[in-house]
């Protein structure tokens, strides 16, 4: 268990990070490496994140909350502009963040409109972190580095990869040095405090992201409507899941010929959630059309996206 130092050691420092970049860049990758354990969804897809989940690394020395949050994107729906409004609110109530741009992608229009937002945030100190080093050679890094130095003017600038763990352990080292001294903001052992229910969900579309077109990602949405024990074994639970999207030729998409599709992304999410859970689990999921959901007010609320 981890526990502040005794009076007289080092002093033991608490608090919040938060990684921003455009998306894509590996920033939900990142922090789940960091928390060593799966916390956020992850895909190939832009935009995957649409929500900001905490995660929870426990170190004898501090402990450090990262906040892994959406994209930011010049938004085409209200679902967007809502995502946007809650970047730029996680941005101002962090104690330091997280500035994400991939090794191996030039410095490009998205990473410089962001630079100019997070230099206006004077109060707090911005790391530049350049991901995804492993799908980069050495002089690509390098280059990169003197690139995202010229973007603004950084506390840090740490080069990482997720994917090998290279550099995440001084990674770890320069966010914890930015955060104030305090308590621990949560029980040892804690990784998140995502809901089971919200984690399950999410489970369940990362497995749909990987299994449909490009032009699907955005327009699902999912909702578990109920997940309990199942009454006389006590070693499976039951969940009952709908995905949403918004017209009926996605749906016949997610549902693919006799099915198929269907029945992929709930093997492959079970299994998903099984791990997560550490019990066996029946899942029914089945796909429903809600029409523009992602412009709709009233469904974005019912949907679990509010104002």
């Amino acid at each position: 268990m981890n526990s502040p130092p005794l009076s007289g050691g080092p002093a033991f420092r608490s608090g919040f990070a938060c990684f921003a970049g455009r998306p894509n860049v590996g920033k939900s990758t990142l922090m789940n490496a960091l928390v060593g354990t799966k916390v956020a969804i992850t895909s190939s897809r832009p935009q995957t994140t649409r929500r900001a989940v905490r995660g929870i690394v426990h170190r004898p020395d501090a402990q450090l909350i990262l906040v892994d949050t959406p994209g930011l994107h010049k938004p085409r729906t209200l679902l967007g502009e809502r995502l946007d409004s809650l970047v730029r609110s996680t941005l101002t109530e962090v104690d330091v963040v997280g500035f994400c741009v991939p090794a191996a992608e030039p410095v490009g229009r998205g990473d410089r409109f962001l630079a100019r937002e997070l230099g206006a945030l004077s109060k707090t100190p911005v790391v530049a972190i350049v991901t995804k080093t492993d799908q980069a050679s050495r002089d690509q890094v390098a280059s990169q580095l003197t690139a995202v130095d010229r973007l603004g003017s950084w506390a840090d600038i740490v080069p990482v990869s997720a994917v090998t763990g290279d550099q995440l352990d001084v990674l770890a080292d320069v966010l914890v040095s930015h955060l104030p001294e305090g308590v621990p903001l949560y029980p040892a052992g804690e990784l998140t405090d995502e809901p089971e229910q919200q984690l399950v969900a999410e489970l369940i579309r990362e497995a749909a992201l990987e299994g449909v077109r490009d032009e699907l990602p955005h327009s699902i949405a999912v909702l578990v409507e109920e997940m309990s024990p199942r009454r006389g074994d006590s070693g499976l639970i039951d969940i009952h899941a709908f995905m949403y999207v918004e017209r009926p030729s996605q749906k016949a998409i997610v549902i693919g010929t006799k099915g198929a599709r269907l029945k992929d992304v709930g093997s492959h999410a079970r299994r998903q959630i099984e791990a997560l859970l550490g019990s066996r689990v029946y899942l029914d999921l089945r796909v429903k059309i809600a029409k523009d959901w992602q412009r709709d007010p009233k469904q974005l609320r019912r949907l679990g996206f509010h104002d």
